[in-house]
């Protein structure tokens, strides 16, 4: 039976393996338990939430009066591919920017060259371009004509684009031709989720200025799914508190504002880890930290000088550059869930791919037959297997054992528990290496600083890499 409190604060962090939830009462005491994030649809992990919070802690959905979301939603969606089919509108002569970016290269003498821009959001086919021109000090040069905005829009709508980026040239000095082939498009195909670069980043530098709108556009149909499948669950759980979540720089919007600029949560999980560890650190006694948030799939490092996070303007999803201001955060793919693997040369590996929560490590009993990190914690006794996840989760050591013995230890001619030292040993130098990447490669001395660990694994590793970090 549940009792309605008089205010309940409730947090909630989607990751690539688990959604945590945390509630506060007005007394102020914490509450916190971990589901297996849903793939295809991690709303439904937050909703199931929302019922243990009202059937084992007798918290009344109507007594919540605060909820705060981070997500890694618009992250996954770059990382996976699996954003939206999008149409790109730009000024005549400038449809291929975003593919030829700034020209300049960081593997020049690779022997096969790969592309270093996105040209995946929009292939040439799906790029567009209209007859107009906005002069360097805002004045129009060339009238927009319509029926060219018109019929681009008409071919990619037949293309199957679910959103469409419009750029066009010095737009951010003035944006009436934008604003004005916002409108056309949105009349004759209202249907289309659109992006205009006056509003997503109105700043100069073409490539710059196109990169993240596209990325605002190609993925804003995916987080308008998600946040209006949550607000429309949190609505019929009874929940009236506004949903807020956590944005790139550190602080909440409305979500109805996430819904219309996306492109501004591609670090809001991590985003939440550091401003909650720079309150820690605080409270403490500690204004120098790094910070180090092991999950699942990755880790994410950031350094908190004199009591503040560092917060850059432009920052890097997946190798591009996204200039939207975020929280200082360098992730690397090391967590958990992280697969120890064999090299051709024999040389033991340990991610960046991940098991994630479907089916997860093998430990979990979901068919997984790869050794992960999870795993091999297991084997070494760090990680209790009644009371994974606060319990939601029995884990079983005899698959473990059995992964890292098949995959690792015999193809190395090791014992399975020098196998998962092993795996410990090789995930531990990448974290190590991620904590110098902003720390000592930035004239950084870490020993100054107290290493801050959080998320389900930080407990696991800190103690090695405050010992490799000395």
């Amino acid at each position: 039976m549940t009792t309605p409190s008089v205010s309940v604060s409730v947090g909630v962090d989607i990751g690539g393996t688990f959604t945590d939830i945390v509630t506060r009462d007005a007394q102020g005491r914490l509450r916190f338990t971990k589901l297996p994030t849903t793939r295809g649809d991690e709303s439904a992990a937050v909703l199931d939430a929302i019922k243990l919070m009202a059937g084992e802690w007798g918290i009344a959905p109507a007594s919540i009066t605060r909820f705060a979301h981070g997500t890694t939603v618009a992250t996954n969606a770059i990382l996976e591919r699996k954003g939206a089919r999008i149409g790109l509108i730009t000024t005549a002569g400038f449809k291929d920017v975003l593919e030829i970016g700034r020209q300049m290269r960081h593997s020049m003498y690779s022997i096969v060259l790969e592309p270093e821009t996105p040209g995946f959001l929009a292939p040439g086919a799906r790029r567009k371009e209209v007859r107009e021109r906005i002069g360097a000090d805002g004045s129009i040069v060339t009238p927009l004509i319509e029926d060219d905005v018109r019929n681009a829009a008409d071919a990619l709508a037949a293309d199957g684009v679910e959103a469409i980026a419009i750029c066009l040239l010095f737009s951010f000095a003035n944006s009436a031709h934008e604003r004005r082939a916002r409108d056309i498009v949105a009349s004759a195909h209202p249907q289309l989720k659109i992006a205009i670069s006056s509003e997503v980043d109105p700043a100069f530098r073409e490539y710059e200025r196109t990169v993240v709108t596209a990325f605002d556009a190609y993925v804003k149909p995916v987080i308008d799914r998600y946040l209006a499948r949550l607000e429309r669950g949190l609505a019929a759980s009874g929940i009236t508190a506004p949903l807020q979540v956590m944005q790139s720089r550190g602080g909440l919007m409305a979500s109805e504002i996430a819904r219309q600029r996306p492109v501004r949560l591609f670090l809001s999980g991590p985003a939440a880890g550091v401003i909650g560890a720079q309150q820690a650190g605080r409270s403490a006694g500690f204004e120098d930290l790094i910070t180090i948030d092991i999950g699942g799939t990755s880790s994410d490092i950031a350094l908190i000088a004199r009591g503040k996070a560092l917060v850059r303007q432009e920052g890097l999803v997946d190798g591009y550059p996204v200039r939207v201001p975020m929280v200082d955060v360098n992730s690397i793919g090391a967590g958990g869930g992280s697969i120890a693997w064999l090299d051709k040369a024999g040389g033991l590996r340990v991610g960046p791919h991940s098991a994630g929560s479907e089916p997860g490590p093998a430990c979990y009993g979901r068919g997984g037959k790869l050794a992960t990190v999870t795993d091999a914690s297991i084997v070494l006794g760090y990680i209790d297997p009644a009371y994974f996840a606060g319990g939601t989760l029995k884990l079983q050591p005899a698959l473990a054992r059995e992964a890292i013995e098949e995959t690792i230890a015999k193809p190395l001619g090791m014992s399975v528990e020098e196998a998962a030292r092993g795996i410990h040993r090789v995930i531990n130098a990448q974290m190590a290496e991620g904590i110098r990447l902003v720390s000592l490669r930035q004239g950084i001395d870490p020993r100054g600083f107290a290493l801050l660990p959080l998320g389900g694994g930080g407990a696991l590793h800190a103690t090695s890499l405050a010992r490799d970090l000395h």
